[in-house]
């Protein structure tokens, strides 16, 4: 049996290819799993359960199948659905998962995260990552009329395009030390994440060891994949 993990779907409120592979892959590969990892940012945008789980039904109802099945689902919150709470959990029957949190996948210790916290470099990033995440900024945002909400995050997903214009494209990367640290603390030498939209196998040292770190790839019109271990072996699955 198999361990899939992907992030940075960025599924849109609106009908698209994304979302419907998506789907493919939940009534696909993701039945033959063990276990189906999502590390952040599934969701375009989620400005709160009782708006998410109407916009993206579709979605929640083919999580629940698949969890029904016997397949264990696991999500973590991303930069850009970080609301998603308890009656996301109770409706598509997938966990919410610790970021970060560590997993033991074919007898390894893997540190499963986001990722947007090893991106140190970029300081006002990390400023309102941390806003976001304050449970009184929440509660007040998720109160909010609708229209609201979604004229904020519209802003805030516009502001954003434009501040990563004028960052360089290492200070949007992780940050070594900041991956470094987190190894140490999680006593692994294995990472897997995503955010930084840059698939890639990287080697990574601790205390003398050799480890690696794993970068999920986004997905995109001409690039819909995921990471499967299986005994032992990691391979890269595109759903294109």
């Amino acid at each position: 049996m198999s361990t899939l993990l992907l992030s940075d779907l960025h599924l849109p409120p609106q009908p698209s290819v994304l979302r419907d592979s998506f789907i493919a892959f939940l009534d696909g590969p993701a039945r033959d799993a063990t276990a189906v990892y999502i590390l952040g940012d599934l969701f375009e945008y989620w400005i709160g359960d009782d708006v998410g789980l109407a916009v993206y039904a579709a979605e929640i109802a083919h999580l629940r199948a698949l969890s029904n099945s016997g397949v264990a689902v696991w999500v973590q919150h991303g930069n850009r659905d970080f609301l998603l709470g308890a009656a996301f959990e109770r409706a598509s029957g997938a966990r919410l998962l610790p970021d970060p949190s560590v997993v033991d996948i074919d007898d390894e210790r893997w540190l499963l995260t986001h990722g947007d916290a090893f991106c140190t470099d970029d300081v006002a990033y990390q400023k309102w990552r941390r806003f976001s995440r304050n449970p009184l900024a929440q509660a007040i945002f998720t109160r909010l009329p609708r229209r609201w909400r979604e004229r904020i995050a519209g802003g805030v997903r516009g502001g954003s395009h434009d501040a990563k214009a004028g960052k360089s494209a290492a200070i949007m990367d992780v940050n070594a030390a900041a991956v470094a640290r987190g190894l140490h603390e999680a006593q692994t030498l294995y990472v897997i994440h995503g955010h930084t939209h840059r698939p890639a196998d990287h080697a990574v040292a601790r205390g003398g060891a050799g480890g690696v770190r794993v970068v999920l790839a986004d997905w995109r019109e001409d690039r819909r994949e995921y990471l499967e271990i299986s005994g032992g072996q990691r391979r890269r699955v595109n759903l294109v």
